[in-house]
């Protein structure tokens, strides 16, 4: 389990500092963004020169009064070589060893983030990742757990330790030392087997959490819907007055205890990272919010503008995952997340209606999930212009006596994959009386290709058919894939 650490307020800078400190990200083993101006930031005495050398390249700054500094190194190209980075103020010098330039991605939300890619909990880890671990050696691949916490305001003295993907994983996992996030672990081994460059992930996250204990208040400025959530002060443990286990309503739309408030989670766990220069989010999170699902939308654009302001890159990526099917579809949620998805251009959802668990709202094949994440990666940012990243999605229906024809987007070609071998996916048509009948559809070959991209449903029992669904009932998977093997999610026709 991460060590939970409570801060109730942050670490002011000193106007007076024994020694150079430095921001979060900058300690043995940290790998920069590549082709990207990098900040590196810190204290150090006020008024002091400070001088950080890189790589050939040297950047000055004049610590303030209350003793910050940043410099902004040039963009550099990707390198394995592993340098040192030096840090001069006055008399003082510090070397930060072990410096690789490749990509950097942070990875934050709730357990399905947090779930290691093994652990000693044998309903909380990945299914494969001992087998995994112990057959991948690739050290210029590198993780942060950051420390469970929770704050008030901005936390800036957060103590970092790289971890290399490395056999040596197995080893700290029998120590017990939790290990990075299984959804963070796959997506960078899919990356660093395309790129062939160092991969970074900041993982924060914690389990139980909701969005807006993630969502820097900067996230809020102009969202008119969000006010009442905007407004919630982030109140320290003592004054709310509740442990973390009892929960309560907090504000419209905020639920749990003081770890739930506004902004808190960002606070101690993310703010110390900004704003390092990095490529992206990759995020899975909205259990905590299915009972807001008219709100989440505003919520998720609300989150990605406080990360991508605060990281002062308008260009971040937002690479997230649809909630996997439990005992519900969260069929409203899901809806919230693809209109999301398709409102913001630097977003991409990545569909999991084929791996989810009746019985387990934490399935454990986390490598699907990564790889679907590094496909968008792969395919928006890294010019791998051949990858069709994106999973169907409903486009159009013509509805006629009994009969309903349905265009899709993402869907040049469809086949059907069911353990129990079922052809006819879970698409339901209902008349005006609103009720739901299953559907059979009607051009599927034996063994599941199906005949063309329209797809054709009926049931006689539906005489004017004018709305359909897929996946609307509970416990239900997706069955249905497209020529990439990427699965249709739920969906309802308005």
């Amino acid at each position: 389990m991460k060590k939970i650490i409570t801060t109730v307020c942050a670490v002011t800078a000193m106007s007076v500092w024994a020694k150079i400190e430095m921001g979060a990200p900058f300690v043995d083993g940290v790998i920069l963004q590549r082709d990207h101006a990098v900040p590196v930031w810190g204290n150090a005495d006020a008024g002091k020169k400070v001088t950080v050398e890189f790589a050939g390249n040297s950047a000055s700054a004049i610590a303030g009064q209350d003793g910050k500094w940043m410099v902004k190194l040039p963009a550099m190209k990707a390198s394995k070589e592993s340098r040192v980075m030096t840090v001069v103020a006055g008399d003082e010098k510090l070397s930060i060893n072990d410096v690789l330039v490749g990509e950097v991605w942070m990875c934050a939300g709730q357990s399905n983030t947090e779930c290691p890619v093994w652990g000693i909990n044998p309903r909380y880890r990945d299914g494969q990742g001992a087998t995994v671990i112990l057959m991948v050696n690739k050290p210029h691949v590198r993780f942060v757990n950051v420390p469970r916490a929770a704050a008030v305001s901005p936390v800036n003295n957060l103590k970092t330790k790289w971890v290399k993907m490395t056999p040596e994983l197995f080893k700290d996992c029998e120590k017990r030392v939790e290990l990075p996030s299984a959804m963070g672990y796959y997506f960078a081994l899919e990356l660093v087997n395309a790129l062939d460059i160092p991969i970074a992930v900041v993982d924060a996250s914690w389990g139980g959490t909701n969005i807006d204990t993630w969502t820097p208040r900067s996230g809020y400025d102009g969202m008119d819907s969000l006010k009442d959530v905007a407004s919630l002060p982030v109140l320290n443990e003592k004054d709310f007055g509740v442990s973390r286990k009892e929960g309560v309503y907090k504000g419209k739309g905020v639920y749990g205890g003081w770890v739930q408030q506004p902004t808190a989670l960002w606070n101690a766990m993310v703010a110390a990272y900004t704003p390092m220069a990095c490529r992206g989010l990759i995020w899975y999170q909205g259990c905590h919010n299915s009972r807001e699902s008219e709100r989440y939308c505003d919520k998720m654009h609300a989150l990605y503008k406080g990360w991508s302001k605060e990281f002062a890159n308008p260009d971040l990526k937002l690479y997230f995952v649809q909630l996997a099917p439990f005992r519900d579809n969260w069929m409203g949620l899901v809806e919230a997340q693809n209109k999301f998805a398709a409102e913001e251009k630097n977003a991409a959802i990545v569909v999991s209606s084929d791996v989810g668990n009746f019985y387990d709202v934490h399935p454990n094949d986390k490598r699907t999930i990564g790889r679907r994440l590094a496909f968008q990666a792969l395919a928006r940012d890294y010019g791998f212009d051949w990858i069709k990243p994106d999973s169907p999605t409903f486009k159009s229906a013509v509805f006629s006596p009994c009969k309903v024809e349905m265009t899709f987007n993402n869907a040049d070609g469809w086949y059907i994959w069911a353990t129990d071998r079922n052809c006819n996916p879970p698409f339901e048509i209902a008349g005006e009386d609103g009720k739901w009948h299953s559907a059979k559809l009607l051009n599927v070959k034996d063994g599941g290709t199906i005949v063309g991209t329209t797809l054709t449903l009926t049931n006689s029992a539906v005489a004017k058919p004018v709305k359909v669904r897929y996946m609307g009932q509970p416990k239900t998977s997706g069955t249905l894939f497209n020529n990439y093997a990427l699965p249709l999610g739920p969906f309802t026709s308005k």
